[in-house]
């Protein structure tokens, strides 16, 4: 048995706050260890919580920072629309005000689609990306291929103009619905807790309906399907190293989309994290920072 096996996953978050302003909005965030950067994005509906036991596998080769979304975590809770296109904007100015080059992306969900977005746009300053199931890798073209089928009808719910934002507002569904989709471990009350925390005002649940909402399927929302496609024209052609790290049954990562990626990416790899569904680094976190901290010393010792 390998000790990732058999180590515990902790569940303190014990890093230092740091906030950086960006669009009159204070995005909060945390910087471990030194050398070249390694940016860690959350998706729907967590925040840099997440990456607590994955973060201590690469601070002893590479500057480790975690970034909450606007809207999300303990950054500002504002106004603006939490689109995909304007989390991006967010990411994007945050990256250039922090002065981060030379930078791998490792994204989680919404958070990978938003670092690859970026990647396409700044091709020349991020060496490589690791996929933790990632969100909207291509366009969905019907509603018939929703991945995963079995949560079709509450994504069909959340998008409905009339009774979408009910649901999310007065149920949480994502959070609430935490402890079910992890489905190789429990969560503590603690760690529950920690991902409520951000979500306790119902107001605050946009950026959690939102998401749902932007996922490219059937031709819409039209703004996202074309990032999306003008994204894969260039990622498909990108050499740079890739890693997609993947669970049995997965979630948003099946074999579907598993064969999209071995079949139109270069430089490519993937790493079986075993029984998963898609919280992955929750699930087994040890596998995943070991085979990361591999993986980044493999891709700094040839870069």
């Amino acid at each position: 048995m390998s000790n990732h096996e058999t180590a515990p996953i902790g569940k303190e978050y014990p890093f230092k706050s740091r906030f950086l302003e960006i669009n009159g909005q204070h995005l909060h965030y945390i910087d471990q260890g030194s050398g070249n950067p390694i940016l860690f994005l959350h998706g729907n509906p967590t925040w840099s919580y997440m990456w607590r036991n994955i973060i201590p596998y690469l601070t002893n080769s590479a500057r480790c920072i975690a970034v909450d979304l606007i809207g999300m975590g303990r950054s500002d809770k504002s106004d603006v629309g939490y689109t995909f296109l304007e989390h991006v904007d967010y990411i994007s100015q945050f990256i250039d005000k922090l002065g981060l080059s030379d930078l791998t992306i490792v994204g989680h969900d919404w958070g990978m689609a938003i670092g690859l977005q970026y990647a396409m746009n700044h091709s020349g300053n991020v060496k490589a990306v690791a996929m933790i199931e990632p969100q909207a890798l291509y366009p969905c073209p019907d509603w018939s291929v929703f991945t995963p089928a079995e949560a079709k009808e509450l994504f069909q719910t959340l998008r409905d103009p009339e009774l979408g934002w009910p649901l999310m507002r007065d149920k949480s569904v994502f959070v609430e619905g935490m402890p079910t989709i992890i489905i190789n471990r429990t969560l503590t009350p603690e760690e529950h807790e920690q991902y409520r925390e951000p979500f306790k005002d119902q107001d605050n649940r946009k950026p959690m309906w939102m998401f749902p909402n932007q996922i490219p399927i059937d031709g819409s929302p039209n703004e996202v399907v074309q990032a999306v496609l003008l994204r894969n024209k260039w990622f498909t052609e990108a050499s740079m190293p890739k890693i997609l790290f993947y669970a049995t049954p997965g979630c948003t990562i099946r074999e579907p989309q598993i064969s999209w990626c071995q079949a139109n990416l270069q430089n490519f790899t993937t790493f079986d994290i075993g029984k998963g569904y898609h919280h992955l680094v929750e699930e087994n976190p040890h596998a995943i920072g070991q085979e990361l901290q591999r993986w980044y010393g493999e891709v700094s010792s040839k870069s």
